[in-house]
């Protein structure tokens, strides 16, 4: 269960705010110091490999000069900003026998330790990564594949050959880094025998002849089968990512028993694996491992018996050979538009290595700057020319444009978010601070309040009508001690405000919440404005304690200055008002100080003698609030006495607390809460700090006010 709510409030945050010009700059200057690949915002280099034949003989032309070619991208002349020649024939022999160019160390049998090669050491090599898609393949598929690529390392694979050894089962492994070590590689590649089918198998789906059989209940699973699909072509972008360092090209053999997308779905996907292939210079060649098939109108083994008039009419028939397309479309799809070439329909893997040999043995590397700086996304078409006779020139045929946050669609966004969702890596282009509290709902269950804060100054609000408008988008999960998700949040909430309300001088504050359990857990919530997609992320660990095993059971101390009338029913609200907590714990001299806290199971007091038969035994709880500075009381609250429980069914009392700020001096003070069970002789003494500042100067015609999920804007309390 979860609830979700946007407020915006006054409060000032301690921390400072992220400027985006300095985050950008420090993107750039790691972007800088890392080497490699480049790619420079409004200047991206475009690279791409040449190779040049004599039309009537197929041999390769040596000797060609920059100003021998000519490229246009749809149509319009660019200009060459780096050309070079590079040729097998002119490798350096390499004293490693491993190269680190997918992983930080080799793990095959037999491997040495990964040494890192410099640049100019792995010029002119031939770099091959053979990536077995394990999960698509049958026994049969993965035994052809596995004997024709150890034929090629024992006896094909030439002294200029560096070759990786990737897998997709139930993750994605890279069994073996880039080496020359034929052994090490053969023996590596024969323990894929028998790993057929991990991972997750193709499901059913509405156009499989099982469903003729009416007698029976075929499931669709196209949904499952989407998501697949797109775990496969996001290891393919993993791995061309993982390259994109190494400036020379590469070549990935993809073995695959087919891999199919449900017409517009999962295009974002693949546009996403092939845009990375061909930044990172990776030509993927795809081989169908299921080799020549023999398409019945019964169907194969793979399917049920087949009922009806479908085998008569051609209508099964129809649907296995569209089915054996459209798996194998995707494939042809990603050599097409990387610059490799597809291999269907044979037995014999051997001219898949002849070819990703005859194509990277000598080529031109050619680099240009686009002439178009719309970075719609689009793909552009490249055409290459040269001014001699007799050449024939095989290169790829375009590529995508890099796209800005304007111009992507709802896949790539929404694919943008839960990449970073899942990334190590924190996004700081713009501020966003968390607090986590929890209270208990019965004895194995918490309600966990998260409330994230985004400056107001972080968000770009846009003038819309007579409203200050902007829209924040916000993902976040919670994992466990084994690291499962076991919670998620997704909202897009929409700011709609009256511009008197100052909205950039203030904080927005998002509001969700969860059940869970006791037990430690990791919190992590990403934010993007969708103005110019800056996006900002925070982690927070959090422990559920067992409370049984505690003599003084409380929940988490809420500190507001706001509360506002709701009709909700959550530990956070009480008698109709909700307390907005105050995660900075920073107030102004004209707010109050509220505090909200329970104590769960309350020792009850001895009968008296003198009570009826029957009379419930009452409780005793003593609570109040000391500030200090320094080693001086500044103020006390009265003392607090709960004789009963007030929080029905979860036996609990809620204890409430108002702390007028208008008589202290502005500073930082200590806070110390006293909670005493006087009937069960326990006590807590938890303590904080608070930063009490002077009143913040009005405007005139200027109110507080929340913004909820439906995006509109009211006046609230402050």
């Amino acid at each position: 269960m979860q609830e979700f709510a946007a407020f915006m409030t006054a409060m000032a945050l301690v921390m400072p705010g992220v400027k985006p010009s300095l985050a950008q700059s420090a993107q750039q200057g790691r972007a800088q110091q890392s080497g490699g690949f480049v790619l420079k915002e409004r200047a991206e280099l475009v690279l791409t490999n040449v190779v040049a034949r004599d039309a009537k003989t197929g041999e390769l032309v040596r000797g060609l000069t920059q100003s021998d070619f000519s490229i246009f991208e749809n149509g319009k002349r660019q200009e060459i900003a780096t050309f070079d020649f590079q040729s097998v024939e002119m490798a350096t022999p390499l004293n490693e026998a491993t190269v680190s160019g997918l992983a930080a160390a080799a793990s095959g049998a037999g491997s040495k330790a990964a040494v890192v090669a410099r640049p100019e050491d792995i010029r002119n090599h031939r770099l091959i990564v053979m990536f077995f898609d394990l999960t698509s393949m049958q026994p049969e598929d993965l035994d052809r594949s596995v004997k024709a690529a150890r034929d090629f390392l024992t006896n094909k694979m030439q002294p200029a050959d560096l070759v990786a050894l990737v897998s997709l089962g139930d993750t994605l492994k890279v069994d073996q880094d880039f080496t020359a070590d034929r052994k090490v590689l053969a023996n590596e590649v024969g323990v894929y025998n028998g790993t057929e089918g991990q991972g997750f198998a193709g499901g059913a789906n509405a156009n499989t002849n099982q469903m003729e059989d009416t007698t029976g209940y075929t499931p669709d699973e196209s949904e499952y089968n989407d998501l697949n699909t797109d775990r496969e072509l996001f290891a393919l972008r993993a791995i061309a990512k993982s390259l994109e360092r190494i400036s020379e090209k590469k070549s990935l053999l993809y073995f695959s028993g087919g891999i199919s997308r449900d017409g517009i779905e999962n295009q974002a996907s693949l546009r996403a694996a092939i845009n990375s292939a061909v930044r990172a210079n990776l030509a993927i060649y795809s081989v169908d491992t299921r080799g020549l098939q023999a398409i019945s109108p019964l169907g194969d083994a793979s399917t049920g018996s087949l009922r009806g008039s479908g085998a008569f009419n051609g209508a099964a028939l129809a649907n296995n050979m569209s089915a054996n397309f459209a798996s194998q479309e995707v494939m042809a799809t990603l050599s097409s538009d990387t610059g490799g070439k597809a291999f269907f329909d044979s037995n014999d893997f051997a001219p898949a290595f002849a070819q990703v040999q005859r194509d990277t043995s000598a080529y031109y590397a050619i680099g240009f700057h686009s002439s178009n700086p719309i970075r719609d996304g689009k793909y552009r078409k490249l055409t290459i020319k040269v001014n001699r006779p007799g050449i024939r020139l095989e290169y790829r045929p375009g590529y995508y444009a890099p796209a800005d946050f304007q111009h992507s669609g709802r896949e790539d966004r929404e694919r943008e978010l839960e990449e970073q969702l899942a990334s190590d890596l924190p996004a700081t282009d713009m501020a966003v601070y968390l607090d986590v509290l929890y209270f208990r709902l019965d004895e194995n269950r918490f309600y966990v309040p998260v409330s994230i804060i985004i400056p107001g100054s972080q968000i770009p609000f846009v003038q819309g009508g007579d409203k200050d408008k902007a829209t924040l988008d916000i993902i976040g999960e919670v994992i466990d001690e084994v690291k499962r998700p076991i919670g998620s949040a997704r909202e897009t909430v929409k700011l709609n405000l009256n511009p008197l309300l100052q909205a950039r001088q203030r904080n927005i504050q998002y509001t969700t919440s969860f059940n869970l359990p006791p037990g430690k857990y990791h919190l992590k919530f990403v934010v993007r404005e969708n103005q110019t997609g800056r996006m900002g992320s925070f982690e927070a660990d959090i422990s559920l304690p067992e409370l049984k095993k505690q003599p003084l059971k409380m929940s988490s101390i809420v500190l507001a200055s706001m509360r506002q009338p709701t009709k909700k029913a959550t530990p956070l609200v009480r008698d109709g008002q909700e307390y907005v907590p105050n995660i900075s714990h920073v107030f102004r001299q004209d707010q109050h100080l509220y505090l909200l806290y329970e104590v769960y199971g309350p020792t009850r007091e001895k009968a008296a003698e003198n009570k009826p038969k029957g009379t419930k035994p009452g409780i005793d709880v003593l609570s109040s609030l000391q500030l200090m500075q320094g080693s001086t009381k500044v103020y006390e609250t009265p003392l607090v006495q709960a004789k009963v429980e007030n929080v029905e069914g979860r036996d609990a009392v809620a204890i409430e607390l108002d702390v007028p700020l208008t008589g202290l001096k502005p500073g930082q003070y200590l806070c110390q809460l006293n909670v005493i069970d006087d009937a069960g002789g326990s006590f807590a003494f938890p303590r904080f700090a608070v930063l009490v500042r002077e009143p913040a100067a009005t405007t005139p015609g200027a109110a507080p006010a929340n913004a909820g999920n439906s995006g509109a804007a009211s006046p609230g309390q402050e």
